[in-house]
């Protein structure tokens, strides 16, 4: 069973049980009203009727003023002595009693009873006088315009449930068939998707609809939008790992060939040879580290760690980088305290400062500041080099992402992974790396980082 009729078939069930509920309610408010119309009836020709009987001395009964007594509605009645012997009845062939239990009882009662057929309201009022009980009387109204109306009521609100249960059928038919309609087109281009492998295709929807399975759909669309995104990020990652590795394997092929062309073991190729391996593993070594930090398996060690001593042991390391070629100045330092894996945030301040040296031409500068800002620590690396298109912002802590080409890279330089392990190393420590560059006047990182309690 689909969808659809399942929903339109629960509503009108459920339409159908408050209808029920309802019709059962007035039905009995309606029975009850009735009931009580007749029974106030009965109490008044009651009255009347005793009003025109007479009771001897000796607890005789004079019946001929109620041989007069014309009821202005169908009225039958009796009237009993305390021996239970029939003194008078309308219509006279009358002779059981209407109630037999309220002539026992002894008490006003009302009930109902089929005489002949006929369903009859008796109401039953014992006869006193100052001597005491002198008989019954016993008064009855056929409840034939009751079961009529009742009768009439009933066929009427089952007739109406059946006609708001069809229509509440029918329109919830239509309305989910328009809203599922959107469910069948996700479906569809969802196995569309599937087949033709074309995560490019999106679900229309309209741009001012609200309901729920707009919602749904325009999240779907956001998925598919980040599904393609990442797929196109991981072919531009298998890509770019196939040129990185191709690159250094050529030069080791060469260099070998060239040996066993010579036959003789030469210094320079070994030394060739050397260099690509070095960097053959170095990108197998930030490939793992990528690795293991997206899938959780790169443990921090996070202790209060000097970022000031962290800070100038690089710049020790990176002078002998940058001798010769630019000036690598610390600008100002202060004694910052951070809570955090000390291998893990040298390594962050290594590759930002590697990265300005590389790309700073022949005497430019590279810039470091380290200093406390709004309860953080801020640690600053600018170069003066080419700067970074505003284009290329946005995608420079992308993996292996190449950039302005004047961004060359040296035998030195990395491969475009550097910057995605820093970032990630930075958001695990609960901070922020940003970027800001000009072409042609250099850029600037900024590291924030928590101080530490």
């Amino acid at each position: 069973m689909s969808l659809r009729l399942r929903l339109s078939i629960t509503y009108s069930a459920l339409v159908g049980v408050v209808l029920l509920l309802f019709g059962f309610l007035v039905f009995s408010i309606v029975s009850q009203v009735l009931l009580e119309q007749i029974d106030s009836r009965l109490g008044q020709s009651a009255n009347q009727i005793i009003e025109r009987l007479r009771v001897s001395a000796n607890n005789q009964f004079d019946i001929r003023q109620l041989s007069a007594y014309q009821p202005t509605e169908n009225l039958i009645f009796q009237v009993w002595d305390t021996d239970r012997r029939l003194q008078f009845s309308r219509p006279v062939g009358l002779t059981d009693p209407l109630d037999d239990a309220g002539v026992r009882l002894g008490q006003v009662f009302y009930s109902s009873q089929t005489i002949n057929g006929v369903r009859v309201r008796v109401l039953s009022v014992p006869l006193r006088t100052n001597r005491g009980p002198v008989g019954y009387l016993q008064v009855g109204l056929s409840l034939a315009l009751v079961e009529i109306t009742q009768n009439t009521l009933a066929s009427v609100l089952i007739a109406l449930t059946i006609t708001l249960m069809a229509a509440v059928l029918v329109t919830t038919w239509a309305l989910t068939g328009e809203a599922l309609a959107q469910l069948e087109t996700v479906t569809q281009v969802a196995t569309q998707i599937t087949q033709a492998d074309d995560l490019s295709r999106r679900i229309p929807v309209a741009p001012t609809a609200q309901d729920e399975v707009s919602r749904l759909i325009r999240a779907f669309n956001q998925t598919l939008e980040r599904l393609e995104k990442l797929f196109d990020t991981q072919r531009r990652f298998l890509a770019d790992v196939s040129h990185e590795l191709r690159t250094p394997l050529t030069v080791i092929k060469g260099e070998v060939g060239l040996m066993r062309l010579t036959n003789e073991l030469d210094e320079e190729s070994l030394r060739n040879i050397e260099k690509e391996v070095d960097r053959l593993t170095r990108l197998v070594g930030d490939l793992l580290l990528l690795a293991q930090a997206e899938s959780g398996q790169l443990p921090l060690d996070l202790k209060p760690v000097e970022l000031d001593t962290i800070l100038l042991e690089v710049l020790q390391q990176m002078q002998i980088l940058a001798s010769g070629k630019v000036n690598l100045r610390l600008e100002e330092i202060d004694q910052v305290m951070v809570r955090g894996d000390r291998d893990r945030l040298k390594q962050v301040i290594l590759n930002l400062v590697a990265n300005a040296i590389n790309y700073t031409p022949a005497g430019g500068e590279v810039r470091l500041s380290l200093s406390r800002q709004g309860g953080q620590s801020c640690l600053m690396v600018e170069d003066t080099g080419p700067g970074i298109p505003p284009e290329d912002l946005p995608h420079i802590f992308d993996r292996f992402y190449r950039g302005d080409p004047s961004r060359k890279r040296t035998e030195n330089s990395g491969f475009g992974l550097g910057l995605s392990i820093a970032k990630w190393i930075v958001d695990h420590h609960g901070g922020q790396i940003e970027v800001e560059s000009q072409v042609g006047k250099g850029t600037r990182f900024t590291v924030w980082l928590p101080l530490a309690d």
